[in-house]
């Protein structure tokens, strides 16, 4: 049994003080990095996550590359849908493709539910793995927030403006509400199922609800997003929040009962304390920073760390997922960075 040496992650998600700022990536585990990419030619992203040995492989990888204090679950925000009966592809270059989206009260009516240990046994042995055998930094599971599954369910697959999405939640209220409790249901189930296995640390992906107005999230999916928060308050591990494009969404973040609020590059730091967020705080360099010349990465990343060291509660991480063309080199330069600029 393996035992966690270094949980400044876990400390600072609390809002306690570190030695130094932790940092891990989005997205740090495959896209960028050789060794996934051959693992790749091979296997697809459903062939690795169904093998935990070669998925606890590919989540432990960035910890010993890049020495972060943190390690995230290899999987897809997809991975629980086909126990609803959801039937997804990954296609490659596009994304997440289900040919049969929900357009009636009776789709969404016909929606199962998840029983972890019966549908996604192979997630749970990976955590079991990695915690139990592997890792010395904590582990995060997650999950898709509601709104981002129900938008891949809607529309059929990736979207750039979220129309029928949006038409569906307005002209179709008690449908959206129940798709809503659905997923709500599935997630809580697919989050607790996690931390039994052995995670220690939560992080909801709501991908794509900033393309919401601020009036539509309070009345279409904060009483979900309060309801999943509420019911994970009892297995007691910190709980981070994250969205791409959605700035205008973080005071009502702030106001769930959540440990962590996730900012992408849009807003800086110090203008979220301004605006009234008072938990933890996790970002938020562009990731497209990356691949620019180091001084320019230095002078982004130190910035950032000036803003977020303002207080305690202060995790490094990207404004959303590391992309393929990033070297890993530069990851690991990056890490040892925040490390020795945080220090106390």
């Amino acid at each position: 049994m393996t035992k966690i040496t270094n949980d400044t992650f876990l400390r600072a998600a609390r809002g306690e003080e570190t030695e130094h700022v932790p940092v891990w990536y989005m997205r740090q585990a495959g896209r960028s990095q050789a060794e996934y990419r051959k693992l790749k030619e091979k296997y697809s992203l459903f062939e690795i996550t169904h093998q935990p040995e070669l998925c606890a492989y590919v989540t432990k990888l960035p910890v010993d590359m890049y020495n972060v204090d943190a390690a995230i679950l290899y999987k897809d925000i997809m991975t629980p849908l086909p126990a609803l009966g959801v039937d997804v592809e990954i296609k490659s270059g596009i994304g997440p493709v289900i040919d049969q989206p929900i357009r009636s009260k009776a789709d969404v009516e016909k929606l199962g539910e998840i029983d972890p240990e019966q549908d996604i046994p192979y997630v749970l042995e990976t955590i079991k793995l990695l915690t139990e055998e592997q890792l010395t930094v904590p582990l995060i599971g997650f999950a898709g927030a509601p709104f981002t599954l129900a938008s891949y369910m809607i529309e059929g697959g990736p979207s750039k403006n979220y129309h029928k999405t949006k038409a569906f939640m307005y002209a179709e209220p008690v449908a959206w509400f129940l798709l809503m409790d659905k997923l709500a249901n599935m997630t809580i189930r697919y989050l607790k199922a996690q931390v039994q296995a052995g995670a220690s640390a939560l992080q909801i992906f709501d991908s794509w609800v900033g393309a919401l107005s601020r009036a539509d999230y309070q009345i279409y999916i904060k009483p979900t997003m309060e309801k999943i928060f509420t019911a994970m308050k009892e297995v007691n591990v910190p709980m981070i929040l994250h969205g791409v494009g959605a700035s205008h969404l973080v005071l009502e973040w702030n106001d769930l009962p959540l440990d962590v609020v996730g900012l992408d590059w849009r807003l800086p730091i110090k203008e979220a304390r301004k605006l009234g967020v008072t938990k933890a705080v996790q970002g938020n360099l562009d990731p497209a920073v990356l691949i620019a010349d180091w001084p320019t990465i230095e002078a982004k990343a130190k910035e950032i760390l000036d803003q977020g060291m303002q207080q305690p509660g202060f995790i490094f991480n990207l404004g959303h997922g590391v992309f393929p063309e990033v070297n890993p080199d530069v990851l690991k330069k990056l890490t040892n960075f925040i490390h020795e600029y945080s220090k106390k």
